[in-house]
C-alpha cells in the first residue's frame, strides 16, 4: 500500500497519514509532502510507530519544477502510489472588494493548481499500472458560496470541477477519482477562534472517511463525500 499525501504536515493531511499507517501497519509506505520538513518529520515518526514506512518530501506544490522533482523522488524511493491524496490548501479570508489580484492568484495556486500539478505528475504511472485512487480534498465551499471567502470558494469550486472531469477521463483505466467536501474542521485555519470543539469536525473523522472510501471494492467509487459538523456550518 503506497500513499502520497500533500499538505501532510498538519491537520487533515497528518490525520490521513496516521489513520492509514495504523490501518495497514508495516504494509503502509507513505510519502509525506508539504513545505515544512520539520513538521513532516514529526508526522512521519508518529506513522512509524505503527510499523509503516514513512518518508518526507519537502515541496512547494504550487511550483511545477518542484512537483516534478518531488514525484521523481517519490517514485524512485517508494514507487507509484496506490492512493494519491491532494490535500494541500490554504484559506485567506476576504470579500470581493478586499481581495486583490495577487491574493486571488495565490488562492487558486495553492488550492487548485497544486492539485493539477501533483496529479499530472503521478497519473501516467497509475494509468500504466491500471489502478489507483486519486482523492481531492475540496470543501463545502465547493458547492456553496459565502461572504468573506471569494477566492477560496472560487478555487474549491474549480477543484471539484477538476475532480469530476478527471473521473470521466480515467474511469476506464482502473482509476477511481473521489472528492471529499468537509465543513469546518478543527485545524490550524481556525486557530484563535473561541468556538467550542463540538462546532468542528475532528480531522480524524475526515481521515477515516478517506480510508473507508478507499476500502470499497474496485467495482465501486465514492464520487463525493460531504461531511459537516453535526450542528451545521459555521
Amino acid at each position: 500500500m503506497t500513499l502520497v499525501i500533500t499538505g501532510a504536515s498538519q491537520g487533515i493531511g497528518a490525520a490521513i497519514a496516521e489513520v492509514f499507517a495504523e490501518a495497514y501497519g508495516d504494509e503502509a509506505r507513505l510519502s509525506l509532502v508539504a513545505r515544512s520538513e520539520d513538521k513532516l518529520a514529526d508526522v512521519a515518526e508518529r506513522c512509524r510507530c505503527f510499523g509503516a514506512v514513512a518518508e518526507v518530501f519537502p515541496c512547494d506544490v504550487t511550483h511545477e519544477a518542484a512537483v516534478v522533482a518531488m514525484a521523481e523522488a517519490v517514485q524512485s524511493t517508494l514507487e507509484t502510489p496506490n492512493v494519491l491524496v491532494n490535500n494541500a490548501g490554504a484559506f485567506v479570508p476576504g470579500s470581493f472588494s478586499e481581495t486583490d489580484t495577487e491574493v486571488f492568484r495565490s488562492q487558486i495556486a495553492v488550492n487548485l493548481t497544486s492539485a493539477f500539478l501533483v496529479t499530472r505528475a503521478f497519473l501516467g504511472g497509475m494509468m500504466e499500472r491500471g489502478s489507483g485512487d486519486i482523492m481531492f480534498m475540496a470543501s463545502v465551499a465547493a458547492v456553496r458560496g459565502y461572504p468573506g471567502g471569494v477566492a477560496y470558494c472560487a478555487a474549491k469550486h474549480g477543484l471539484l470541477g477538476l475532480a469530476r472531469a478527471l473521473r470521466e477521463e480515467v474511469k476506464d483505466h482502473g482509476i477511481r477519482v473521489m472528492a471529499i467536501l468537509p465543513g469546518a474542521t478543527r485545524t490550524a485555519s481556525w486557530e484563535g477562534t473561541d468556538l467550542p470543539d463540538e462546532r468542528f469536525i475532528d480531522p480524524k473523522d475526515i481521515a477515516l472517511s478517506v480510508l473507508d472510501a478507499h476500502r470499497l471494492s474496485s467495482r465501486a467509487v465514492v464520487e463525493e463525500i460531504i461531511i459537516r459538523p453535526r450542528l451545521g456550518d459555521i
